[in-house]
């Protein structure tokens, strides 16, 4: 066990009992935490009211913001709905379904669609918006 958590769990495991585990190669978590403080970032400078259509003003919320950012990236598979109609998801991100490379290619594309998508975060730039994400990492 390599912390306090699993040597718990692995102590109150009985002599004998049978368990079951999957092991993957893990992606690069520090970029997993990269795409999240980028997320964050423009979350924060994003303002619902500069996107008005004729269903109203989005809602803030983080998780459809997301989940938006990745469809908008490219990243989605369509759901066929009960009366016929389709609606993108997002496709999911996790370790198990998303390789380093193709998470990479993720990254860029929400930052670009970012840039194009958030007046201020267009403001700010690339190169200032990496910075950021960074020193974002540093404190969390």
């Amino acid at each position: 066990p390599n912390s306090s958590e699993t040597d718990d769990w692995y102590r109150s495991l009985k002599l004998g009992q049978v368990i079951h585990g999957e092991f993957r190669k893990m992606r690069n978590y520090a970029f997993h935490q990269k795409f999240f403080a980028l997320l964050n970032l423009a979350f924060d400078y994003w303002k619902p009211g500069e996107i008005n259509s004729k269903y109203g003003v989005p809602e803030k919320n983080f998780e459809r913001f997301r989940k938006d950012l990745i469809i908008l990236a490219g990243y989605f598979h369509l759901v066929i709905r009960l009366d016929g109609t389709t609606r993108p998801e997002a496709d999911s991100i996790s370790f198990a379904k998303m390789d380093n490379d193709e998470f990479q290619k993720l990254y860029s594309n929400v930052l670009n669609v970012i840039l194009k998508k958030i007046p201020m975060m267009a403001e700010i730039g690339e190169e200032r918006i990496n910075e950021l994400t960074d020193k974002f990492l540093e404190f969390a």
